[in-house]
């Protein structure tokens, strides 16, 4: 990973809803290549930060900055390019089931570039082919498995050729061999390509399988509570609550 300027910093971020305050005083970094999860038990903030990092939801208070910019300052339309930068793949998927899966990969490209109908084609077929679903352009959603969908979803998030991207659960709702597969394809992209990867999941596999680091969020805490490697903090960090977390597979076989 480079030394440079950090791709992400959130600097003192408090997230509220209404006078429930979810999130207080959130403060981390994001470096450039790395896959940086955000984990924690249900409820404690996970999803609510992430909109908040993508610019889907603006902060009580605090800052979000990308590459050294500033998201909810800067104003709409310098947001929107800084846009361009960012590949989301969200926990449903979300493609359209009317379109197939070129036309949903479409959509940014269109939206986005002025690209020839030619070099479309091409740029459809080389991210298909990223995700093992070469051949498929013409399929609709409703025609694949659960981890195809989610790999049809990868392939329009990287439309763009994204400096970032972000995962909510991606392994939702996937068996555990389709989940590995996720996983696998997550660490390709991330080593050829040296995309930055913010994921945020509960599912223990897939941690230890990609995270190179990794935040906790407590809903109590109402913030982070650990911070570092995953199998470092499974094995060695002082709070219990944390051990357990990491180490909550074990006790719920061996229970």
């Amino acid at each position: 990973m480079a030394t440079t300027e950090p791709v992400i910093q959130v600097k003192d971020l408090t997230a509220r809803y209404g006078d429930d305050t979810i999130l207080d005083h959130v403060s981390f970094e994001v470096q450039e290549g790395e896959i940086f999860i955000i984990l924690g038990g249900s409820g404690c903030g996970k999803s609510t930060l992430l909109k908040h990092v993508i610019g889907l939801m603006h902060p009580y208070s605090g800052e979000v900055l990308v590459e050294g910019e500033d998201i909810v300052q800067c104003g709409e339309i310098r947001f929107r390019e800084i846009l361009k930068k960012f590949g989301v793949l969200f926990q449903s998927g979300a493609l359209f089931g009317s379109m197939t899966l070129a036309e949903n990969i479409l959509l940014p490209v269109e939206a986005n570039t002025d690209l020839p109908k030619e070099a479309m084609e091409t740029l459809i077929r080389m991210k298909l082919r990223l995700v093992h679903l070469a051949g498929y352009e013409n399929h609709l959603p409703s025609e694949l498995s659960g981890g195809m969908k989610k790999r049809a979803a990868l392939a329009r998030a990287m439309a763009l050729n994204p400096r970032i991207l972000f995962f909510d659960e991606p392994s939702a709702g996937l068996d555990p061999v389709s989940a590995a597969e996720l996983d696998q394809l997550i660490l390709k992209i991330n080593r050829s390509l040296g995309t930055t990867m913010v994921i945020v999941t509960h599912d223990l596999a897939s941690i230890f399988a990609v995270a190179q680091r990794v935040i906790m969020l407590d809903k109590r805490a109402k913030g982070i509570i650990a911070e570092g490697d995953p199998v470092h903090l499974r094995d060695h960090h002082p709070d219990p609550l944390v051990r357990q977390f990491f180490n909550r597979e074990a006790e719920e076989k061996n229970g």
